[in-house]
């Protein structure tokens, strides 16, 4: 066993986790998740927003296949809250009422979604949060990454690129996550561990709301306006979502995006591609399908009144109010160097999709393919 180090907005102290990873989970058989097929349940998958591409291309539908292998009999109630914590508690509401037993559910706002879990608590029904841990709440079970960890593989991966290129104790801008996500600041404070220890300084820091592209965008043009072309050698981005927008906002202004080490997460189609394409350094890949399976694997036998397997959650985390039995996935760092070991291997993305049109070209210069 082994303590991670766990950080969120809501807590002032080290969260405590044991636990290596994770066994018996992301199978394509039915042994991991302890369900049976011949008895049914009502499950609601409740996502946040659609401005990040892999909760409709990825956790939704793969959340629904592995529900599906492991109980044909299962309803899943899903929906999506677009960013409003009053739509998402509305969906909530309509979930009990039409018979979930288990609400899997990413929250927009962390501290709001404890209400959504008191009147399930109250209904009988459980809950198990998805990506984001849900503070001082009787949740039943917690399926994520290290957010704290995520933040670190960002920034060591752009001092190192920075340090190649010649530049000392660089001057960085961070463009964070939204201060609703519990992981936002975690994967801003791992960052920041990181510029700290190896003695770069941070010359602008925003907090995007709803990591929204538009505004990473707008955060990067007054970037550029106030401290010039140079006045900064590195960009930190929290998500492929938002480098999308830093990297127009660079292009705009005449700014060459390879130069400034650009970082993402989530490994998005088009993160990715610009990373083979030089406009992006890197990204990070949570094993979504992984992640999604885990929840399924959890949520169908507690839809059916079992309890699931100790085994997929081998982490403990405490959210405040219990030690939450927990699954923290491990991360990887994704460069051009190793698109074809990861995402392509593991069928995240195709390399039809990857290399098509002017992308062609770079995907045969990194050997993706």
């Amino acid at each position: 066993m082994r303590t991670r180090r766990v950080q969120a907005l809501f807590v002032a102290a080290v969260l405590l986790v044991v636990g290596a990873g994770i066994s018996g989970c992301g199978s394509s058989s039915s042994s991991g998740g302890g369900g049976s097929s011949d008895k049914g349940g009502t499950i609601a998958l409740l996502l946040p927003e659609t401005k990040t591409t892999r909760y409709e291309e990825q956790d939704k539908p793969n959340f629904e296949r592995r529900v599906r292998e492991l109980c044909p009999k299962c309803t899943v109630i899903y929906a999506n809250a677009d960013q409003d914590p009053a739509k998402q508690q509305d969906q909530a509401e309509a979930a009990i009422t039409k018979g979930a037993k288990v609400i899997v559910m990413s929250a927009v706002d962390v501290k709001s979604a404890a209400a959504i879990v008191q009147r399930a608590n109250a209904q009988g029904v459980k809950v198990i949060a998805y990506g984001r841990l849900i503070p001082n709440a009787k949740i039943d079970d917690y399926v994520s990454i290290d957010p704290y960890k995520v933040g670190q593989q960002q920034a060591r991966s752009q001092m190192q690129a920075l340090a190649a290129k010649g530049k000392k104790n660089p001057r960085i801008v961070m463009i964070n996550g939204a201060p609703t996500d519990s992981n936002a600041k975690p994967y801003k404070d791992g960052a920041l561990s990181i510029y700290k220890q190896q003695g770069a300084s941070i010359v602008r820091s925003y907090d995007t709301p709803d990591w929204s592209p538009d505004k990473a965008q707008q955060e990067t043009e007054q970037t550029v306006t106030s401290l010039g072309k140079t006045g900064f050698d590195g960009v930190y981005v929290a998500n492929d979502g938002m480098a999308t927008g830093a990297v127009a906002a660079l292009q705009g202004a005449g700014v060459d995006p390879s130069t400034q080490s650009v970082t993402g997460q989530d490994a998005e189609l088009t993160g990715v591609q610009r990373i083979l394409a030089g406009k992006q350094l890197m990204t990070v890949y949570q094993p979504i399908i992984k992640i999604a399976e885990t929840a399924a694997d959890l949520a169908v036998p507690l839809a059916q009144g079992k309890k699931p397997p100790a085994n997929l959650t081998p982490d403990k985390v405490n959210n405040g109010s219990k030690v939450v039995p927990s699954a923290l996935l491990d991360t990887t760092a994704i460069t051009k160097d190793n698109v074809n070991q990861t995402v392509v291997k593991d069928g995240y993305l195709k390399v039809k999709d990857i290399c098509a049109g002017s992308y062609a070209s770079a995907c045969k210069a990194a050997g993706v393919g």
